[in-house]
């Protein structure tokens, strides 16, 4: 029992702080352009930092472990793929993105650049990106809370909807006020903590078991198969298409709009270079550390877990003091909150900037988008909390859908959009729609070809649509003009 108030302390603290950067920046935020992007005023570092922990979330620390617990080595193709996407999108998209976004009329959202990219007369494809974003953004922000519910379930034996509940409740309440800029300074507490805490867990039991060579061989004698890239939990080599789905994680990255907002709210092109570093460095350490977790869970541990995505609970709680366990379990709730509250605040801009603001409220001041904006965030809070309610649920699984349907809908469109004036409007909305059906529909397929992650498909497809629609359609004069003019500052 004291253990557990120790812990419980331990998280109320950390709500305070967190609480405190909320209220901090709803003093700073005016209108729209701040609660939805900060007023571009990013540091490089807050930027860099809180694009990879709201990239992150519970998985980093829930599902990956997970899976390195279950599968071993074989789970690393994902982390592979996921940091060579992350340098890839920061190094293609986020210098011409800062500086194309801006020029579009301060183009908040993803769905009004591309509306303005293309010059698009009626509204049709700003609204279609927003549809897509709900869509899969409800699946996002419910994996955040499906983690959240197991995180508090395990530590304070709570009922797992109770828990659901809560998270959700703890995440709205400084969402709803700052916005991007508290969630960005959270991003940033949090991704320290989350990366403190998956590189303390590993040394701690390497140094339990007398060094490096002592562990891996331990865990060589328990699971000798687990330490092979190229092969799975069972011994068996790992097909082609097994590598491709794994590695494929990391072409979402071209799409994620939450990740996308930090390429546009750092404070100058010039930063991004830095800004590209500094990302690929920690998410490089998270990785390793996340598949350290899984994998030494088998030495520190006795017994199975039946769900691998507690083992860092497991070792946490077996390995060190009740308040050194609830500063390193704050992790997993920083972990969930910095990309559920980008996913919320990222949706309900969809909300009030593309649906709202363009069907309904044309007339409406900076002040009622920013007030629809705070309402969406509840509603949408609200929705995530009913499909996170089964226990049973996977977030790895919940995840994986979510980010190949952003992926496979945004990534090409976003990325031939920076690159190649001949792209038309039409083209633009062929490839949101052929990405994100591609990825519904393949979804509920299976066997042969269907077992490749949807993903793959969807970006394939995706790409195909753009170009053949745009090949048959004409852009307008004056976009593929503006767009050369910005394209001149990058040669």
């Amino acid at each position: 029992m004291a253990d557990q108030i120790l812990v419980a302390l331990t998280f109320i603290a950390y709500m305070a702080v967190v609480l405190a950067l909320g209220i901090y920046a709803y003093k700073r935020t005016q209108d729209a352009s701040d609660y939805f992007l900060g007023g571009r005023s990013l540091h490089p570092a807050v930027a860099a930092l809180s694009a990879g922990a709201s990239d992150m979330s519970g998985w980093l620390l829930l599902g990956l472990p997970g899976a390195a617990y279950a599968t071993g080595l074989t789970s690393a193709w994902i982390a592979i793929g996921l940091f060579c996407g992350i340098v890839a999108s920061w190094a293609l998209m986020a210098r011409r993105l800062r500086v194309y976004s801006y020029e579009l009329d301060d183009a908040l959202t993803v769905p009004s650049y591309l509306q303005r990219r293309f010059n698009m007369k009626t509204p049709w494809l700003r609204s279609i990106c927003a549809v897509f974003i709900l869509l899969f953004f409800l699946f996002y922000v419910a994996s955040g809370l499906i983690a959240g519910g197991k995180l508090f379930t395990t530590v304070f034996g709570w009922e797992y909807h109770l828990a659901v509940v809560f998270g959700a409740v703890a995440i709205i309440s400084y969402t709803l006020f700052g916005g991007f800029l508290a969630v960005s300074w959270t991003d940033v507490l949090q991704g320290l903590l989350m990366s403190f805490a998956l590189l303390l867990v590993p040394i701690m039991v390497i140094n339990m078991n007398g060094g490096m060579d002592e562990t891996v061989a331990i865990l060589q004698q328990k699971h000798p198969e687990f330490l092979h890239l190229m092969t799975d939990a069972e011994g068996k080599r790992l097909t082609l298409l097994a590598i491709v789905s794994s590695v494929a994680w990391g072409l979402g990255y071209f799409g994620q709009p939450h990740i996308l907002a930090r390429f546009k709210a750092v404070r100058s092109e010039k930063d991004v270079p830095t800004a590209t570093a500094i990302a690929a460095t920690w998410s490089l350490l998270g990785f390793i550390g996340a598949l350290s977790v899984g994998l030494l869970g088998h030495v520190a541990l006795q017994g199975t877990l039946p769900d691998g995505e507690r083992v860092f609970m497991a070792l946490v709680e077996t390995l060190f003091h009740p308040l050194i366990a609830g500063i390193l379990l704050a992790a997993i709730l920083s972990a969930i909150m910095s990309t559920a509250d980008s996913q919320l605040l990222v949706s309900s801009a969809a909300l009030a900037e593309d649906i709202y603001h363009v069907w309904w409220g044309k007339s409406a001041s900076p002040e009622k988008l920013l007030q629809v904006g705070r309402y969406a965030v509840i509603a949408l809070a609200l929705i995530a909390v009913g499909v996170a309610m089964d226990p049973d649920s996977k977030v790895l699984d919940v995840v994986a859908y979510a980010w190949a349907g952003l992926g496979a809908a945004f990534g090409p469109t976003m990325l031939v959009s920076l690159y190649w004036s001949r792209m038309t409007g039409a083209g633009a909305i062929a490839g949101v729609v052929i990405g994100g059906l591609t990825v519904l529909v393949w979804r509920h397929l299976s066997g042969g070809i269907f077992d490749v992650y949807e993903l793959v498909p969807g970006f394939l497809f995706s790409l195909a649509a753009i170009v053949l629609v745009s090949l048959l359609t004409k852009p307008s004069g004056e976009v593929s003009a503006r767009h050369e003019k910005v394209l001149a500052r990058f040669n």
